[in-house]
């Protein structure tokens, strides 16, 4: 039996950055400001000296409703995060920590 290889990265954290037009009946995150939060992740990853965490864009997730929206693997978990202060407490918690941020987790039946 073969076994996988080393993980690259510990963490990878997907950030929507899917914009629809002004008006769409779903939304986006980026109208919500996602591309802001995805760049000020990313700085705050590399000023904690995260360099097993890799920070991305996304296209559209499929959650405009609940946006701007966030995925982690390899654990799976989503988060909504709309303030820099959110984007903090999922760093610190999930990321370093190995916690949740339950008040900020989006469930997989959640809907808008």
């Amino acid at each position: 039996m073969k076994t996988d290889p080393s993980l690259f990265y510990r963490v990878h954290l997907f950030v929507c950055t899917n914009r629809r037009p002004d008006g769409h009946k779903r939304g986006s995150c980026a109208a919500g400001g996602s591309e802001a939060l995805r760049d000020y992740l990313k700085v705050r990853a590399k000023e904690a000296g995260l360099g097993d965490v890799r920070v991305n864009s996304a296209g559209c997730l499929d959650r405009c409703e609940l946006g701007p929206v966030m995925v982690i693997y390899p654990e799976g978990i989503w988060y909504a995060v709309r303030t820099h202060d959110d984007v903090d407490e999922v760093l610190r918690v999930h990321v370093m920590e190995g916690g949740r941020v339950e008040r900020l987790m989006v469930a997989p039946d959640a809907v808008a």
